[in-house]
């Protein structure tokens, strides 16, 4: 292992020069126009895959974008480890806020990143985390030191709800037989305070559109007679939530979870600065479900939010319209126990029982994903704890997040393993948003700390 660090630490340059031309690549799922350059993202996965070490490297098309495979089995006999990750990115969207371009990655000191970021979409979620598993793979197998089986599968369509994953893991089922999943998609506390992601909140995302008139309307010759859309849709929104800002739909909260007093007691004692939180924000205030901390309300509270709402007249200058149509796009974190089909059907039922005569509602569903929980008590696990504690040099703590990653619970339903969430990014890293960006701290501490899980982990199976 002494000689895979060395390795590592002769390669940094050459690691973070070719993890800058994958992130130059804009890889956006969502929109068709990229499709090419989807196609070259994933072509160049494979490629550093290949040059890696890895075998049966291929770009396996899907009905949508394609999956990268890859593996290195060199004894049956020892565990298997699939890892996965996506190489898909977020829109851009808004250009205008980036300090730099979105896909020309700069690379830039900040407080929190006081050794340097890179600043980039995808250099966060997840080019940069799924990077790091290919070059801790090379590091290991160019010095003859792989102590596991290695699987590979990094996708094209996570941003997009991974519509064709589960069925390309049914088809290849056999080819990705692992004894446990790798994921690095996930964040730690802080860069002094490692932690283990244990729980991830469930998603379901909805659309609405309201039309009230067939047509757009003169706002000063029938307003005041004739309901707006925008304003129906405003005050629909508004109704979804309580004083206590609590969802107000019928039935949503009958599988929650109750967590117990002592797990909400824990959950708080992490490193958290309420001070330090709205002002990395810049918020003057924080707002949220009356009766828990932001700690909680961010992990195992299920919640409601508006993502986006559109309609009328947007252009430059003014246009005394009363519009045709409103749009909102809605999507609903869940907590354990609850069920993305289920909340999306009483979303639906309830969103159109609100609606007053004057409009016409349509809900239309995006795509959802289950809650999940990881035990703590598993070798995968004990191996993760073990190697963040060697290369952190203190103990990780076990965490739940707030964000989806659906597919955790769909690699346990089709190919009947657990995944280990080992992420190394942090939540004010801006993953969706403008200025992503990732510590070089952490592309180097993930590529360090990657082989010892594998070193632990074949120790822990034995």
């Amino acid at each position: 292992m002494q000689n895979v660090q060395h390795f590592i630490a002769n390669n940094k340059d050459r690691f973070l020069d070719e993890l800058l031309d994958l992130l130059r690549l804009p890889s956006v799922s969502a929109d068709p126009k990229y499709k090419h350059d989807v196609q070259r993202t994933a072509e160049l996965v494979a490629e550093h895959l290949r040059k890696a070490g890895a075998d049966h490297v291929a770009v396996m098309a899907t009905p949508g974008h394609p999956i990268v495979y890859g593996d290195k089995i060199i004894d049956p006999a020892l565990p298997t480890v699939l890892v996965y990750g996506h190489y898909d990115v977020q829109p851009p969207d808004p250009i205008e806020l980036w300090e730099s371009g979105p896909f020309e990655p700069v690379i830039k000191k900040t407080a929190l990143h006081p050794q340097g970021a890179i600043f980039a979409r995808g250099a966060c979620d997840d080019k940069g985390q799924v990077f790091m598993h290919i070059k801790a793979f090379e590091a290991m197998y160019s010095q003859g030191v792989l102590p596991c089986n290695i699987k590979f599968m990094i996708e094209g369509e996570e941003e997009v709800g991974s519509a064709h994953l589960g069925q390309f893991c049914r088809e290849n089922k056999d080819k990705l037989a692992a004894d446990v999943v790798l994921i690095s998609d996930t964040s730690i506390i802080s860069n002094d305070t490692p932690s283990i992601t244990v729980g991830l909140r469930g998603l379901s995302y909805m659309e609405v559109e309201v039309t009230g008139p067939y047509r757009d309307l003169h706002s000063g010759v029938y307003g005041g007679a004739v309901a707006n859309p925008i304003n129906v849709l405003a005050n629909m929104i508004a109704s979804l939530h309580d004083e206590h800002y609590h969802i107000t739909i019928p039935g949503f909260y009958d599988d929650v979870e109750t967590v117990s007093l002592a797990e909400r007691q824990e959950m708080n004692k992490a490193p958290y600065s309420e001070s330090e939180y709205k002002e990395l924000l810049a918020v003057q205030a924080l707002q949220g479900e009356t009766g828990y901390t932001t700690l909680e309300r961010v992990s195992i509270r299920p919640t409601l939010d508006v993502n986006g709402i559109w309609g009328g007249y947007t252009g430059e200058g003014a246009k005394t319209v009363l519009p045709s149509k409103a749009f909102a796009k809605i999507s609903m974190r869940l907590v354990p126990h609850q069920n993305s089909k289920k909340i999306s059907d009483l979303f639906a039922t309830h969103f159109k029982s609100i609606a007053p005569p004057s409009v016409q509602v349509q809900v239309s569903y995006h795509h959802g994903g289950e809650p999940v929980v990881t035990p703590t008590d598993t070798p995968e696990y004990r191996a993760a704890h073990l190697a963040m504690e060697k290369t952190f040099g203190k103990a990780p703590i076990p965490k739940r997040e707030g964000g989806s990653i659906p597919i955790v619970a769909l690699f346990e339903d089709v190919l009947g393993v657990k995944s280990v969430l080992m992420g190394f990014g942090l939540d004010s890293d801006a993953i969706h948003s403008p200025n992503e960006h990732y510590g070089l701290f952490n592309f180097y501490k993930g590529i360090e700390t990657i082989p010892y899980f594998y070193q632990y982990y074949a120790e822990l199976k034995k």
